[in-house]
């Protein structure tokens, strides 16, 4: 079963941008052949406090879709690069539902105590 997944870097800001796109799809390739990557550069960014003594990050978010038993070794070689400073993955959420609407009821107790 496939999960959407969310992924944020913050690579040292030294580095070029073909050599982060370089790794990240080394990393990516990882995730298996038919996985689709939605990859999107923030580029250069101050940090809010020094991390291993940067005070500034190249940032990626990327997005795709993958089953869990790949995770692993995607993490463990995101985490063995010196280049990295920091990475988030976390589960993306489904779409927002759709509001519920409030009965007409409800509606007019909430004015009547507002008047």
């Amino acid at each position: 079963m496939t999960r959407r997944y969310e992924v944020v870097y913050i690579f040292d800001s030294a580095l070029e941008e073909p050599a982060i796109t370089e790794k990240l799809a080394r990393y990516h390739a990882l995730l298996g052949a038919g996985v689709q990557v939605t990859v999107n550069h923030w580029g250069k960014r101050t940090l809010t406090y020094k991390l291993k003594r940067h005070e500034t990050g190249y940032y990626v978010v990327a997005q795709f879709e993958a089953p869990s038993a790949v995770l692993p070794e995607f993490e463990r070689a995101v985490k063995l690069d010196d280049g990295v400073l920091r990475f988030l993955l976390v589960l993306a959420e489904a779409a927002t539902p759709a509001p519920v609407p409030v009965e007409p009821a409800v509606v007019a107790a909430v004015e009547e105590e507002e008047e």
